[in-house]
């Protein structure tokens, strides 16, 4: 009886794997055709730069991120790519003190700047 029930345990194991290929399995989110501040830029530096970046900016930020002209200004101006590709703990790289973005984030950055830093 017992080698019955392994028996049926395996034959149930070997019949319920599928053939389904790792891309089936992993979401994968493409990146929006034209980034823009407002569809795509907006909520990564509300939810990574407003803590210290606000008007007038805190804790060793130099400028603040509040609206387009900020952000755009931080691009062409104040190396905030660059800044936000560094590694953690290296000078200079932000968020400050915080782990670095995903890269996914930072190539948005890195996509909105070559499509012109278009605010709509």
């Amino acid at each position: 009886m017992k080698n019955f029930i392994l028996f049926v345990f395996t034959v149930s194991i070997i019949f319920s794997c599928t053939n389904v290929s790792e891309d089936d399995l992993i979401d994968v989110i493409e990146p929006p055709l034209v980034v823009t501040y407002n569809a795509d830029i907006k909520i990564i530096i509300d939810n990574n730069c407003l803590n210290c970046h606000i008007s007038p900016p805190i804790n060793g930020a130099n400028i603040p991120l509040l609206i387009f002209e900020n952000v755009k200004n931080g691009v062409e101006n104040n190396n905030l790519i660059n800044r936000i590709s560094k590694q953690a703990g290296e000078s200079g790289a932000m968020p400050f003190g915080g782990p670095r973005l995903p890269q996914n984030l930072i190539d948005l950055l890195i996509q909105w700047e070559a499509d012109g830093l278009l605010e709509n």
